[in-house]
């Protein structure tokens, strides 16, 4: 009795010689249908006086006979059983006279299958043609599919379709190496894919094939056919094989092409658990023909993923060249503001000493580097007067880096951001245990600052008690820790800063008269920010190329209103709101910054007499005019009025800066000696 099971578009012909024949999702079924669809023991088919007659077994969805559900129902040639999702048709070996057809001696071969057409194929013709159609599609999976996993269970499932087998395995070396029984080291073997006739994945493959006939194959590198492997004297001794109970087993090499030639990587190994020589040499030579395909597919997966890795690397290198031309670009446009920042500066009679980290070129502020050069030669305190976010820490920081004490300490301390108790502790320092909390002896700033400068920044604001104790430390020189008996002697130089007018606090009784005295025995007033608007260009360059740098971010441009803009507010908070604003501009604005991106204060806060916000138009070409006016007038200030030095220090044509001049009624000298 012949058997026909199709499966998913899998035809499988079964000759089975005995009856009846069950059929189920059990293993122990005569015919194993894997369905979740079809019952445990579904139906099976019995033989009675050349009839064959299908019966239902209390399935749970039934027998369908020709699309009708039947309990026991006979079946005739060309009717069609439907188990689940697989169809199932029974052929007799035995012809009857409705389905044969006479066929004379002298008739060739090839007329009669002309007459009788594709009907007539059955056995070794068949097979061939299903040999071919699996073929067929594991060569269109090797050219179409990419994905490694999925083309190798494409070939795993076209050798049990070919060999007719229940089950496939995939098994390719691993990375060590493994000593085996022998003491020869041997490659060990992992199942890279696993499937059963039903095209499905098995579970907990490494369990459900022999290791050892793998292995076997793999050493040799020979092809192994056995008909009844639990009785072939070549696996004695293997426990793998009498576990499973094998029976029909075959397993071929698989070689695959690498930079050192041809090697075997692996096997391809094909069983039937239930059925002795259930395969001939035939399914064999079909076996190996398959893992000549799975060889070609390994190949073609590794030279894929090596282009991809070069790819990869490839776009990652043009990424990281992006990257750096990106970052050498941002660099160049840094270096650029610098530059101009710096060539703005050239000419001006900045002092003796360096003060680039001081940002300005007006003439307030070519006072006050006259004055600090003058003040940093000798060892004198000093009093900063400024409004706050005018820059007096930076003031302190360009006398004591430029004087003689520049390889010694430089020691800040706000005096307004800590209570007395803190504050005290700050400066003397402490003993362990001299008050809670104190756990470590902690050396305090006057003795960190020995030999060096002490910057005390807003000194108004410290009580009296703690300017007693100050006062102090000025007139001897020396102090003790809190909780210490131990006097410690100090040489440190004084700088104070205070936006307060101490003047008037002593005259209040608010700060004390002697120590007024002592501190302020060389003060620098630094000008607040409106009164050095021409500084605020150069400024405003500076702190965005810093605050672009800080951002990660490219600098963006500056455009003449912007600057306009900026110029013609107060800035109250000074330089420290500048700050803040180019801040908030390197992160909002793209490639150019615009009005819009400057915060409602800027715009709004005005000096007198300029046009108001709501006349925009009106309010940019005045406030321009009015920078370009104060412009030229503080480089004819520097220059001493010479016009063509100006003209340079502006970075325009002489020829401009007398249309200029004329237009704001401005005055100038001409000087012949100077080339232009």
């Amino acid at each position: 009795m012949k058997i026909i099971v199709v499966e998913d578009g899998v035809r499988t012909d079964l000759e089975l010689e005995r009856a009846p024949v069950s059929i189920g999702r059990a293993i122990d079924n005569d015919i194993r249908i894997a369905s979740a669809l079809v019952s445990r023991h579904h139906c099976r088919l019995e033989l009675e006086s050349d009839a064959v007659w299908a019966v239902d077994l209390g399935s749970s969805n039934g027998t369908l006979l020709n699309g009708a559900r039947v309990q026991r129902a006979r079946v005739e040639p060309g009717d069609t059983l439907r188990i689940g999702k697989a169809t199932i048709q029974v052929e007799l070996e035995t012809p009857r006279a409705w389905d044969t057809q006479r066929i004379d001696a002298g008739v060739a071969a090839e007329a009669v299958l002309g007459e009788i057409g594709t009907q007539t194929l059955t056995g070794e013709a068949h097979r061939e043609r299903e040999n071919l159609r699996v073929f067929a599609r594991l060569v269109r999976e090797l050219v179409r599919e990419t994905d490694l996993n999925k083309l190798l269970r494409s070939i795993v499932d076209g050798a049990v379709a070919l060999a007719k087998a229940e089950r496939g395995f995939l098994l390719l070396e691993e990375s060590l190496p493994e000593v085996g029984s022998n003491g020869d080291e041997r490659t060990p073997l992992k199942v890279r894919i696993a499937r059963s006739y039903d095209r499905e994945d098995i579970p907990i493959p490494s369990s459900r094939l022999s290791s050892g006939i793998a292995h076997k194959v793999l050493e040799t590198r020979q092809p192994l056919l056995s008909v009844d492997a639990e009785r072939d004297p070549r696996f004695s001794g293997m426990a793998s094989v009498e576990d499973l109970r094998l029976r029909s087993v075959i397993c071929v090499p698989v070689a695959a092409t690498s930079e050192k030639g041809p090697r075997v990587e692996g096997v391809l190994y094909v069983d039937n658990r239930l059925q002795q020589a259930a395969f001939a040499a035939e399914d064999l030579e079909l076996v190996r023909l398959v893992a000549d395909q799975a060889s070609l597919a390994i190949r073609n997966a590794r030279q894929l993923v090596e282009l991809r890795e070069r790819h990869e690397r490839l776009a990652a290198s043009a990424r990281k060249i992006e990257l750096l031309n990106e970052q050498l670009g941002r660099k160049v446009r840094d270096r650029d503001t610098e530059l101009a920042v710096v060539r703005a500066e050239l000419g001006r009679e900045r002092g003796r000493y360096d003060y680039t980290a001081i940002v300005g070129a007006s003439s307030g502020l070519r006072r006050i580097f006259q004055q600090l050069d003058r003040i940093i030669e000798s060892e004198l305190p000093v009093m900063i007067h400024g409004e706050s976010g005018t820059g007096k820490e930076l003031i302190a920081r360009a006398i004591h880096f430029n004087g003689a004490r520049k390889d010694k300490a430089f020691v800040s301390e706000n005096c307004a951001a800590l209570p007395d108790t803190l504050l005290e502790s700050e400066l003397f320092g402490h003993t362990r245990g001299a008050f809670t909390g104190a756990h470590k002896a902690k050396k305090g700033l006057l003795e960190q600052a020995d030999g060096g400068t002490l910057f005390l920044d807003e000194i108004g604001d410290m009580s009296p008690e703690m300017q007693k104790k100050l006062l102090r430390v000025l007139q001897e020189g020396e102090f003790r820790a809190i909780g210490s008996e131990e006097r410690v002697k100090v040489d440190v130089r004084i700088i104070a800063a205070s936006h307060r007018n101490l003047e008037q606090m002593v005259k209040d009784g608010t700060f004390r008269e002697d120590l007024y005295y002592r501190v302020n025995v060389l003060k620098v007033e630094l000008p607040p920010l409106r009164e050095r608007r021409e500084d605020i260009p150069l400024l405003a360059e500076a702190l965005l190329a810093r605050a672009s740098r800080e951002a990660n971010r490219a600098v963006p441009v500056l455009p003449r209103e912007v600057i306009a803009a900026l110029a013609a507010c107060d800035w109250p908070g000074n330089v420290r709101e500048l700050e803040n604003e180019m801040r908030r501009i390197a992160v909002l604005a793209g490639d150019e910054v615009r009005l819009e991106h400057l915060s409602a204060n800027v715009l709004e806060r005005r000096p007198a007499g300029t046009p108001s916000p709501g006349n925009e138009s009106n309010s940019i070409r005045d406030a321009v005019a009015d920078l370009e006016k104060r412009s030229i007038e503080a480089a004819l200030s520097s220059c001493g009025g010479n016009k063509s030095r100006a003209s340079k220090l502006l970075g325009i044509s002489r020829f401009a800066l007398q249309r200029k001049l004329d237009k704001y009624e401005l005055g100038g000298t001409d000087d012949p000696d100077v080339d232009e």
